[in-house]
């Protein structure tokens, strides 16, 4: 299947607390848990395979420091977030531009679309441990992203002609049409609003 996903909402107090050397392999360790779940969210201690689980067994302090959410359909893939960042490039100078502009910094800080102003001289250099994930979005980008997703959502089901007329995979593809391009990117707004709820970061592991 090639590279894959998963994401967690992250306590970021409670994560900071771990010797940095020592996250990533906690934040794997922990996420195993979530392993069987099909679609939704999985919170520690809850059955896994359970979708859309709300359960808050106790972690430590009496409450859960992370969650997994899988992405209907993809099966653990990054290929469809991908397919997604390509379609939207394909779909984007149709778009107004208001969702234009909301859906691009979505994007780019999802890591799904490459910043076409970048200057890589002006990248902040990440620690070891951040540089081994997939995505790492500390609280205050995460609240950022869930105020760009508040902006674009209302104005996606407006692009949905021209996205399957000029950006639609067809029916082979992890992106065959407007439809699945927008579950996927509801799912994102789900994790970004649920950690942005909480005061909670986002993290992307490679698997």
């Amino acid at each position: 299947m090639g590279l894959g996903i998963t994401v967690m909402v992250v306590d970021w107090r409670r994560l900071e607390a771990i010797p940095a050397d020592e996250r990533v392999d906690r934040l794997y360790e922990e996420s195993y848990a979530a392993d069987d779940v099909d679609a939704g969210w999985f919170w520690p201690g809850e059955r896994a395979g359970t979708e859309g689980a709300t359960g808050t067994v106790p972690s430590g302090d009496g409450a859960p420091w992370w969650g997994v959410y899988e992405f209907r359909r993809t099966l653990g893939s990054y290929k469809p977030h991908f397919w997604a960042g390509e379609a939207w490039d394909d779909a984007r100078d149709h778009a107004e531009p208001h969702l234009r502009d909301a859906l691009d910094g979505f994007l780019i800080g999802l890591g799904i679309r490459w910043d076409p102003a970048a200057d890589d001289d002006d990248d902040v250099p990440l620690g070891e441990w951040q540089s081994e994930l997939m995505l790492h979005c500390p609280p205050a980008e995460t609240s950022a992203l869930a105020a760009l997703w508040s902006r674009a959502e209302p104005h996606l089901d407006g692009l949905r002609d021209d996205f399957d007329t000029h950006a639609a995979r067809g029916p082979r593809s992890w992106i065959p049409d407007h439809a699945a391009f927008a579950a996927l990117l509801r799912g994102w707004g789900e994790v970004v609003g649920e950690a942005d709820r909480r005061g909670w970061g986002v993290i992307g592991l490679r698997c």
